[in-house]
């Protein structure tokens, strides 16, 4: 894929990442339920550990300015890279056949496990201890229940539309007329 392609489906994997974290997402002070997920995986399998990592890095930074929440904290943002990195590091599909489709969806499941251990439920119940003064245990019980009901969403989400879009893509942006 030419580079000017992977700029071009970068950008619009960041502008449809802020809309769908700030503007079609629920939230209270304690969980947040989005489906900003979506572009963060797609750029993933597409694009590279790079590549999400500095797009989930701007989207959080570029959401976070133009259309704040709250105060800005830097955690959120350390997050995101973690989740965007283990998201890039295990989905990542360099070519057309990299791996079979159930090895995609084992490499999803765990993916999609490891960020909600480590990410959603770990680091970010961390942040919200020392932004709200809150104990963390209450914070995790709250949002533990939601991350075990978004893991499965998430997984059959993801494998339903890599494999409806995995045929545009190659034929469009993985095509030899670069």
């Amino acid at each position: 894929m030419s580079k000017m392609k992977k700029i071009i489906l970068a950008a619009l994997l960041l502008a449809s990442s802020i809309v769908l974290s700030r503007f079609l997402s629920i939230k209270t002070p304690i969980v947040t339920i989005s489906f900003s997920f979506v572009p963060t995986i797609l750029c993933a399998i597409w694009l590279g550990p790079k590549w999400t990592i500095l797009i989930s890095i701007l989207s959080d930074l570029i959401g976070a300015t133009l259309f704040p929440f709250g105060s800005f904290f830097i955690g959120y943002t350390i997050t995101t890279a973690v989740a965007a990195a283990i998201y890039g590091f295990l989905l990542y599909k360099k070519q057309e056949d990299t791996y079979t489709n159930k090895q995609f969806i084992v490499r999803l499941i765990l993916a999609v496990c490891l960020v909600t251990v480590i990410c959603n439920i770990g680091l970010n119940t961390l942040w919200l201890k020392i932004t709200t003064g809150k104990a963390f245990f209450v914070l995790l019980a709250s949002r533990l229940t939601k991350e075990l009901v978004m893991v499965p969403i998430k997984v059959i989400m993801m494998a339903f539309l890599e494999k409806i879009l995995r045929k545009p893509f190659n034929k469009y942006l993985r095509g030899e007329n670069d």
